[in-house]
């Protein structure tokens, strides 16, 4: 039993850190092809994980290996790929559906948007006092 438990937790870890991780690694994409990142020499790989560990703080799921944050890391991933994809129209129908509304997905994006926005000034600022 201890050992069914063990696996049953290990799978989901990993599970967890695979979609964790490939928020992360999406985020990095939008970053490193931004102008504004590029325009103020921001690292992109340190500004994605700032936006990620702050967007997560307001997805669905009490902690971060709850199935709710797990399916909103999935689901972030394809809102974001929404600009590449080749029907945007079918991809927009689909996130409609997988965040359960309208107004969900454009509370998804109003997080993300608002992380970026925290992240970049943040990381300004952080920029602008290590320069004085």
């Amino acid at each position: 039993m201890k050992k069914t438990i063990l696996i049953f937790f290990s799978v989901l870890f990993l599970s967890a850190c695979a979609d964790k991780e490939n928020y992360q690694k999406a985020v990095l994409e939008q970053m490193q092809s931004d102008q504004d990142v590029k325009d103020y020499k921001m690292d992109p790989e340190y500004l994605s994980k700032c936006i990620v560990e702050s967007s997560s703080k307001n997805m669905p799921g009490l902690f971060p290996f709850d199935p709710e944050r797990l399916t909103a890391y999935r689901n972030y991933v394809k809102m974001l790929e929404l600009k590449t994809s080749k029907d945007p129209k079918a991809v927009m129908d689909q996130l409609r559906k997988d965040f359960g509304s309208a107004k969900a997905l454009a509370d998804a994006h109003t997080n993300y948007t608002e992380s970026v926005m925290e992240c970049i000034s943040a990381v300004s600022t952080e920029g602008e006092k290590e320069q004085k």
